[in-house]
């Protein structure tokens, strides 16, 4: 009986042992890597151009034709120096003329403060003077008609003297008013002068008009005009390019603009010269959204002088450090399941498991809470919640460089790196 109860007890084990093998070569099987530490950064890349501050057109305001342009395309100029000259023959015959009408009056101005002056002094005396001897002679004529010395018709004679004197007295005290300080005549000089001046600054103008010159320091970016040429006012002859920073700006997809901040570090690479970066940082992000194409205007600065070879519109193409954790435990992105789920092998099965997310890229995301480092979490695989499965590890490093998204119309790509 004993020996009977033994096999029965050996062959039921070997049925349980057969039973767990069938079971577990049943059992599905999945993908799982574990969590790792690991250095994680995020960089957003997008392509940019060279701007400058402020970009202006230069033309002349007065028609006339080129007799002269002064520089070419490229070349630096500083404010006031001259860019383009128009023929100014008829400018200068204006101005000569206003000069000239300018020294008349002056000339006339300075003759009655001076010598019209003194003349008109001379004939106030000379009257007074004269007037003194009618009065005189009166007077005596007065006494010989009571003397009956001379007839009444001498003394009409010698009043009518006095009237004409006192008269020509009051003349030439008007005069000399006339030429003293507030006086008409010397008024009207004054005026006459200042009209002349006046007048010659106008030519003056109109003769600087003539001279096309810079309105600040600058390089000359298009050069249309020639000499020869007939231009009108309003027309652009000469773009040119203001100094001040030099400004590199971007169109970036509005999905990315969350990570975004002004000081931001970045890393400039020109097109044509892939050999050469420099560095720059986020200053300005536009306020509003292109409707149209969904991008966002961002602005960076070189953070020292820009290099010799930029020009304006020069392609770049620019990478933005938006996030960085010297030390993440961080998981494929793969291995989320609606949102901030998880899956991981527990007991031969698998359990979801809620986790707290952190930095993320588009290779790998940052795991603060619900997982620990070495657990397997589930990549892929036909099993579901609750089911027993085989796991199978899968080698994941965090170091390997992930690949880049195209933003669409902005032209921006999200990248990640972990560990460089």
């Amino acid at each position: 009986m004993r020996g009977r109860s033994a096999l029965w007890l050996g062959l039921a084990a070997l049925i349980a042992v057969a039973a767990a093998i069938f079971w577990r070569q049943r059992a599905p099987v999945v993908d799982v890597v574990e969590p790792q530490f690991a250095p994680l950064v995020r960089s957003l890349q997008f392509s940019a151009r060279v701007a400058t501050t402020s970009r202006v057109n230069v033309g002349s305001t007065v028609t006339g034709r080129v007799a002269a342009v002064q520089v070419r395309e490229g070349a630096r100029v500083r404010q006031g120096d001259a860019l383009i000259q128009l023929e100014a023959d008829e400018q200068l015959t204006a101005l000569a003329q206003a000069r000239a009408s300018e020294q008349q009056a002056r000339a006339r101005l300075a003759g009655i403060r001076g010598s019209g002056h003194a003349v008109a002094q001379a004939q106030v005396a000379q009257a007074a003077a004269t007037l003194q001897a009618a009065e005189r002679e009166l007077a005596r004529m007065q006494q010989l008609v009571a003397q009956g010395f001379v007839s009444a018709a001498r003394l009409d004679e010698a009043r009518k003297a006095v009237q004409v004197a006192r008269a020509q007295q009051d003349a030439a005290r008007a005069q000399l008013q006339a030429l003293g300080d507030g006086g008409a005549d010397l008024a009207q000089a004054q005026a006459q002068l200042a009209q002349a001046q006046a007048a010659q600054q106008a030519a003056q103008v109109r003769l600087a008009q003539a001279t096309v010159r810079a309105p600040a320091d600058g390089r000359v970016l298009v050069r249309s005009v020639e000499p020869g040429q007939i231009v009108q006012p309003g027309s652009a002859l000469l773009s040119l390019a203001l100094d001040g920073p030099t400004l590199l700006v971007a169109q970036v997809d509005e999905r990315f603009l969350d990570q975004l901040k002004t000081g931001q570090s970045a890393r400039v690479v020109a097109d044509a010269f892939p050999n050469q970066p420099f560095a720059a940082q986020v200053r300005s992000i536009a306020p509003s959204v292109d409707a149209q194409r969904g991008a966002v205007e961002v602005k960076l600065q070189p953070d020292q002088a820009p290099p010799d070879f930029l020009r304006e519109d020069m392609t770049l193409s620019v990478e933005v450090r938006t996030g960085q954790r010297e030390r993440a435990l961080a998981l494929p992105t793969r291995a989320l399941r609606d949102g901030a789920t998880v899956w991981v092998v527990d007991g031969g099965r698998i359990q979801p498991r809620a986790v707290t997310l952190g930095l993320r890229t588009l290779e790998a995301v940052e795991i603060t809470g619900g997982v620990q480092q070495g657990e397997p979490v589930v990549l892929q695989g036909d099993a579901q919640p609750g089911q027993r499965v085989k796991a199978r590890a899968v080698p994941w490093r965090p170091g390997r460089p992930g690949a880049a998204d195209r933003a669409g119309d902005a032209g921006a790509a999200l990248t990640n790196a972990m560990g460089r």
